[in-house]
């Protein structure tokens, strides 16, 4: 889809922010209704879709002020796209999905954590960080993305390759319907694709069957039952309301773009001003040689004054940085992203941190963490069920075992976090409690599994240390009573 973003996403969205969730109140879709709901649906999602289609060029820097049309002075005309947009996305990216996604033990059964151990290797094997930075671009940028996975029965598993197939198709062209009941269960998955004859093609995928559908019309042929018995498309919404992060702050976007562009307007009206002659006459021939040579000579009338001076009024350029860099501060505050402040001489590393705003940016990622969390789990009930078919994982491994864990920052004040470990086992707490909460590793339980011999020789319960104190006790008062039966030396 080409076009141009002329006009603001307030008149393409129509003041509605977030993509719709599309539902439907039927139990269950199958042949007899999957052609009427996916009309219903359709309706829905081709608003989506521009909406979609409008913020993932506005990142590309397809941006409203390229198409400004100015009628005061038109020769002179600077449209500057500040794609802060770009910015925004890459700093949401990085925040949940600058390290990969670990999946871990909830519980201490070592044979599971082998397992999850196992099933991680299985999802580096495939670079299933590469398809999650895709999903945290699309969120971050649209408000929503998806992922599909499937069986890849090309996989040489003797060979180490996951048999696991893994992408992340355009959200323009993919969408999932959802019951209206409580729980808004998914009844169908919906792709978009192109025959050979560039006609539109739908495949409906509901837990039963795959439905190709094409000018109204189910084809037979194509379609088949669905041999995985689950919808495989899983919807990753950038938050609960399908907000992108762009388009919050969109209008302060634009503005930044126009106050730039003006900016740069006025430095060239100035360097290019318009000329004043007063009382006196100049032709083309003579005011071109003006320029060139950089003078004139004027010559006055009695009684009248002549004189030569440009008309120019330079923009006031510290009022305006102040204008731009407050448009700026507030767009960081709304998106929760910290300031490019510099320190001060007086300030510490955590002082910095908490008043440059990092701090705040982690505790708002840490609000996301549970939505992708959730999408994550849907996600990993698709891989266990493959999994489970192919015999390379236990049938008691259940989702229940698993937990997801996103990792931040787990470097950043280390030796405080450190600091904080000892002194919480120092201090009697159970090591598995004080390895989570120092927060220094991406999945503690395995750590707390690794280092549970080392940990134990170091710190004992309260039990073990009075079951030592008899043991020594018990020790000394046989050992003085050996002492006692003994002779002396050197008696008869």
């Amino acid at each position: 889809m080409y076009h141009k973003n002329r006009e603001s996403f307030v008149d393409v969205c129509n003041g509605v922010f977030g993509r719709k969730v599309i539902k439907s109140r039927v139990k269950e879709i199958n042949s007899g209704n999957v052609v009427q709901e996916l009309g219903k649906a359709l309706s829905i999602h081709w608003q989506n879709r521009r909406e979609i289609d409008y913020l993932y060029h506005y990142m590309n820097g397809n941006q409203p002020i390229l198409y400004r049309e100015k009628q005061v002075r038109p020769e002179i005309k600077n449209n500057v796209v500040e794609n802060h947009a770009l910015e925004i996305v890459r700093f949401m990216m990085a925040q949940s999905f600058g390290e990969p996604i670990q999946y871990v033990s909830v519980d201490k059964d070592e044979a599971k954590t082998q397992e999850i151990d196992s099933l991680n290797k299985m999802m580096a094997s495939i670079d299933k960080s590469f398809y999650d930075i895709q999903i945290g671009e699309w969120q971050s940028n649209v408000g929503i993305a998806y992922r599909y996975n499937w069986s890849n029965t090309t996989a040489d598993v003797s060979l180490g390759e996951c048999p696991i197939g893994i992408d992340v198709p355009d959200p323009r062209y993919n969408f999932v319907v959802y019951s209206s009941d409580f729980g808004t269960r998914p009844l169908m998955s919906v792709s978009q694709m192109k025959n050979e004859d560039n006609e539109n093609v739908y495949f409906c995928t509901t837990p039963k069957q795959v439905y190709c559908i094409k000018n109204g019309k189910i084809i037979p042929e194509i379609s088949a039952p669905n041999g995985y018995g689950r919808i495989m498309l899983v919807e990753f919404p950038n938050n609960v309301r399908r907000l992108s992060d762009i388009e919050i702050v969109i209008t302060m976007l634009d503005a930044l773009n126009k106050v730039q562009s003006n900016r740069m307007d006025g430095i060239e009206q100035f360097v290019q001003a318009f000329m004043k002659f007063v009382n006196c006459e100049i032709d083309e021939d003579d005011f071109l040689k003006m320029c060139q040579l950089g003078a004139i000579k004027i010559k006055g009338q009695q009684g009248v004054q002549a004189d030569v001076d440009v008309i120019s009024n330079e923009l006031n350029q510290e009022q305006t940085q102040v204008a731009k860099d407050d448009l700026y501060k507030n767009m960081l505050i709304i998106e929760g992203m910290p300031n490019r402040e510099q320190n001060t001489g007086g300030d510490t590393g955590q002082a910095v941190y908490l008043r440059n705003g990092w701090d705040f940016a982690e505790q708002r990622a840490k609000i996301d963490e549970p939505v992708i969390i959730k999408s994550e789990k849907e996600a990993l009930k698709n891989v266990l069920t493959i999994l489970r078919t192919k015999q390379l994982i236990s049938p008691h491994l259940k989702i229940s075992d698993i937990d997801v864990k996103i990792t931040r920052n787990k470097t950043d004040n280390m030796l405080v976090k450190a600091q904080a470990l000892i002194y919480l086992l120092e201090k009697g707490i159970h090591p598995k409690i004080a390895i989570k909460t120092c927060d220094l590793w991406g999945d503690p339980e395995k750590v707390y599994v690794q280092s549970k011999p080392y940990l134990d020789a170091l710190y004992k319960t309260a039990q073990e240390m009075q079951a030592e104190e008899e043991r020594k006790s018990a020790q000394a008062a046989a050992l003085a009573q050996t002492q006692s039966k003994s002779p002396p030396e050197g008696g008869e």
